[in-house]
């Protein structure tokens, strides 16, 4: 879609988050957590942790914190996070998926739902929107890596499903269970990524006015400042 650039939204949702950095840092450390505490503690046998600790540096958290983080996981009074979805609409029905890790479900329930509100959309049912997305891998690498023959080849080399030349980078989409492997080949061929993490791609993107842009901007970005949400994805162009 014209003007649109996906890898422009996750720079600048990026970037926001960056702007409260202490934030970023408590969400990153909580998904470490969890992703040792379900798995291994050691990062060469858990695939989730590999990618936790790879976007964990990748946001430059100090080795001290990622550290701290997995030592976490074996306490043994240490926090019991819960993996919640949820899906709504927002203005100009345009769908919204938003991921959090919570130790009070009532809490984050409520808190995210009275930001729908507010912004003028609603919280539906699981399901009611996650038909339009795909759940898959997502990895980017900058445009002075190599030219877009080369990144064709080694795409259907490490397995990706698709490939695209964006604004600045190269993004590279996977099936969600392949993304640890073929970040790996890709980091072999290439060094390291830009940003390497899952995502819900959305399988069509709904046009929205001036307006509607600015309230789900804000809505977007008070549900990413919320201390229990991870993520936030929508298929607007914005």
């Amino acid at each position: 879609m014209a003007g649109h650039s996906k890898w422009a939204n996750i720079q600048h949702r990026k970037g926001r988050q960056d702007a409260v950095r202490s934030k970023l840092f408590s969400k990153i450390s909580k998904e470490i957590t969890v992703a040792a505490k379900l798995g291994d503690a050691d990062v060469d046998k858990n695939p989730r942790l590999r990618l936790a600790v790879k976007e964990a540096r990748a946001n430059s958290v100090p080795k001290d914190v990622i550290e701290r983080a997995i030592k976490k996981s074996q306490g043994i009074e240490n926090t019991n996070y819960e993996e919640i979805r949820y899906e709504g609409y927002g203005p100009g029905g345009i769908a919204i998926m938003v991921e959090a890790l919570t130790d009070n479900r009532n809490r984050t329930a409520s808190n995210v739902r009275s930001l729908f509100v507010k912004y003028g959309g609603n919280l539906g049912e699981t399901g009611s929107v996650a038909f339009m997305f795909d759940r898959l891998g997502f990895i980017a690498y900058p445009v002075s890596t190599g030219t877009e023959e080369k990144m064709m080849e080694i795409a259907i080399e490490c397995g990706a499903t698709d490939m695209e030349t964006e604004d600045d980078a190269f993004l590279f989409y996977c099936e969600s269970g392949e993304l640890s492997s073929v970040a790996e080949y890709l980091e072999e061929k290439l060094g390291d990524s830009l940003m390497t993490k899952l995502i819900w791609r959305p399988q069509n993107l709904v046009e929205i006015n001036e307006q509607q842009m600015q309230t789900i901007t804000k809505l977007v970005d008070a549900l990413e400042s919320d201390e229990d949400v991870q993520s936030v994805h929508s298929n607007s162009t914005f």
